[in-house]
């Protein structure tokens, strides 16, 4: 190996453990609203598409959207908890029906 000088090595002043504890609170928070409101868009791709329903399905996005800006505005679950659900019971009427 060639020899230019001293080897520098950097170092990090503090501890930022935080900060990698935030980001990872804010990514579990993302890629569960992000799946949540996903699996509400199949629901109402399937009551409009399969089922024919897209007045339903209609309702579906509306819930779906609305379920998951404030989850990720907020920080919390329970608005995609919500959406699942009122989607969910949709999807369920309009297959019996």
């Amino acid at each position: 190996m060639a020899d230019h000088g001293t080897v520098e090595y950097a170092t990090a002043t503090g501890n930022d453990y935080p900060a990698h504890e935030s980001t990872y609170e804010h990514f579990i928070l993302f890629a569960f609203v992000g799946t949540v409101h996903v699996i509400n868009l199949v629901f109402g791709l399937a009551v409009g598409g399969v089922m024919g329903h897209w007045l339903a399905a209609l309702l579906i996005f509306i819930i779906a959207v609305a379920g998951a800006i404030p989850g990720l505005v907020s920080g919390s679950k329970t608005s995609s908890y919500v959406a699942f659900v009122l989607c969910f019971l949709i999807f369920g009427y309009n297959a019996l029906a």
